[in-house]
């Protein structure tokens, strides 16, 4: 199959590249850094070099193409302009118009657990995944689209590197004897690889997850990968939580999605859907994996 991925050669696109490459496909990534070429080169890849932000580079370089996957990049959070909602439209956008001009028939498209609540039930950041969902979901119905929803990724704990060194803590409004469901991504990248490859009509949700384990545990586990048995998880309110993110240079508006989004997850708002549709088996790489890569990037 021809094959065209975006997200650059980033967490879930390099081992994502590599399993679609070693299984044939001819390979197609696309990436804004003319520095990346030579690196998505030598998996054997050919790179594309531009903007999601230009819908004619996509159109072109999606024509032709058996499948694509679609991916939004993270945004600078701590940009004081940036407008999340409108950055995830706008790529979105450019994808909807890209796969229907090109006659894309076979969409993979990356989005997140929580993307089935709309506007003011308790997405917080999430709501641009949401809207993604929707935009896609107007193209033709001869277009097959399956949305993949991860679940927490494990490397989100990196964001709490300095509170751990600090005060030997991971303080948030959510976790403690709350479950979160963890979700690594290499086990994203199986996934999306499989979706890429099965045959589909019409629309389809595919919840992805590596394991379940409540703040307690998780803390448990990266305490003893740190030689730190003493870590706790601590849970602070709302409040507190805005407040450390805005005094952390956060842009305010993210900040508040931010904390809106994770209190969903500790009173299981953001899980529900997760919960009613969860992966029958789940992926293969345990917080116990990650947090060796965790303690060596620590120490």
């Amino acid at each position: 199959m021809k094959i065209i991925l975006t997200g650059s050669l980033g967490h879930i696109s390099q081992p994502l590249t590599q399993e679609l490459v070693e299984k044939g496909h001819a390979v197609t990534v696309i990436s804004s850094k003319p520095d990346k070429q030579s690196a998505i080169e030598a998996l054997g890849a050919v790179a594309a070099i531009g903007s999601l932000q230009d819908a004619d580079f996509l159109t072109d370089t999606f024509s032709g193409a058996d499948a694509v996957y679609t991916m939004v990049p993270p945004a600078n959070y701590f940009d004081p302009t940036l407008d999340l909602l409108a950055y995830y439209h706008q790529i979105g956008t450019n994808y909807a118009q890209a796969i229907g001009q090109s006659g894309v028939k076979r969409v993979v498209n990356l989005s997140t657990i929580g993307a089935h609540l709309a506007a003011g039930e308790g997405s917080g950041i999430l709501l641009g995944a949401h809207d993604v969902e929707q935009i896609l979901n107007a193209l033709p119905t001869g277009v097959a689209i399956t949305h993949i929803r991860p679940t927490s990724f494990y490397y989100n704990l990196y964001g709490y590197t300095a509170m751990i060194k600090a005060e030997v803590i991971i303080a948030a409004n959510y976790g403690a004897e709350g479950t979160i469901p963890w979700v690594s991504p290499v086990d994203i990248a199986v996934a999306i690889a499989e979706e890429l490859e099965t045959p589909l009509v019409g629309r389809t949700v595919r919840y992805v997850a590596s394991e379940e384990l409540t703040g307690n545990e998780t803390a448990a586990i990266l305490g003893a990968a740190l030689e730190m048995p003493e870590l706790k998880w601590v849970l602070i309110s709302d409040e507190q939580t805005q407040k450390g993110l805005v005094a952390a240079g956060m842009n305010p508006t993210i900040a508040t999605g931010l904390v809106e989004m994770y209190g969903s997850l500790y009173t299981g708002v953001l899980a529900q859907d997760y919960y009613r549709h969860k992966p029958a088996v789940m992926g293969n790489v345990k917080l116990t994996d990650f947090a060796k890569e965790f303690a060596a990037a620590f120490h």
